[in-house]
């Protein structure tokens, strides 16, 4: 029985980059920490942004830096190490919350684009439905749907055997990789039932943030002054930017043809995914929304400026 797997992810990775790369990742890893506490530390402490959109924002913030934790710093050691095994609980736990913080991530932005919907389409009831009592309980379904995800599919692969080899081609526990490892008669079946589950959720979430926009921009479009539906619009570019990020660079590495020779790009494009998305997210929420940037360059100057704030 496999009690311990050897990654091999960097090994095809262009070796005189490593150290350019772990310094970069290493840059956009302490940026990605600092902007997401940045972000909800602003939040907190300004009290016109204590509204459902930026508290879900704070939610958001919270699954990211979680994720970026739970896979990015081992990511960072393995680049220059030459010692790359991982015990199999180590393995089984990395796993676990990678597929629960990620997961979490794509639930809050499904939940962030229904609160626009509320909000732009059914504003009199906005109070009612995005209310203390609806924020948490959609937050807490975010959280526990992530977490029946992240254990549901741990428990399914780490319960298959692995008798063959324990060299996993990727650069952490990868459930792909780990599932081409496993051998035995139900292997295949629980292959294809692991992607379907993981597809169907992913797409769901997705299905659901594309119908909000569709009635969103219905309602928009309703709108008679050009300044109203611009200034309606701008409430959702930050959310909807990310979206097309978050789903359009998963879509480049799950999607594109796997070639026999590519072993290198797809190690190099899955960790620019796992490092850049959550790295991008910040900014694009602090520079594209203007009620938020306003409020980080007024904490910043009461801060560090008081006699000019």
């Amino acid at each position: 029985m496999v009690t311990e797997f050897i990654l091999i992810g960097f090994s095809t990775f262009p070796q005189h980059l490593l150290p350019i790369f772990f310094f970069l990742y290493l840059l956009m890893y302490l940026f990605t920490l600092l902007g997401n506490l940045l972000i909800m530390a602003t939040i907190w402490s300004e009290h016109s942004l204590h509204t459902p959109m930026y508290l879900f924002l704070c939610a958001l913030s919270i699954s990211e830096i979680l994720f970026t934790v739970a896979v990015t710093p081992r990511m960072l050691v393995d680049m220059l190490s030459t010692h790359h095994s991982i015990t199999f609980v180590a393995c089984a736990s990395q796993m676990f919350f990678s597929f629960t913080f990620g997961f979490t991530h794509s639930f809050l932005l499904m939940i962030m684009g229904y609160d626009r919907y509320v909000a732009i389409c059914h504003p009199l009831c906005y109070n009612v439905l995005m209310g203390t009592r609806g924020f948490v309980r959609l937050v807490s379904w975010s959280w526990a749907g992530g977490s029946v995800m992240g254990m549901m599919v741990t428990l399914i692969v780490f319960h298959l055997t692995f008798c063959g080899s324990n060299t996993i081609h990727h650069f952490f526990c990868h459930v792909l990789s780990l599932l081409k490892l496993s051998c035995g008669k139900e292997a295949s079946s629980v292959t294809l039932g692991v992607i379907l589950v993981c597809v169907t959720a992913l797409m769901g979430c997705l299905f659901l943030i594309f119908l909000s926009y569709v009635f969103i921009v219905a309602a928009i479009l309703r709108i008679p002054s050009a300044e109203g539906r611009h200034k309606t619009f701008s409430t959702c570019v930050s959310h909807l930017t990310v979206v097309v990020v978050h789903y359009g660079f998963a879509s480049i590495i799950y999607l594109k043809p796997k070639g026999p020779h590519s072993m290198d790009s797809n190690t190099l494009m899955a960790t620019t995914y796992t490092v850049v998305t959550p790295f991008l997210s910040p900014i694009i929420f602090s520079l594209r929304n203007k009620e938020l940037k306003n409020a980080i360059k007024k904490s910043f100057l009461r801060k560090f400026c008081p006699l000019n704030s």
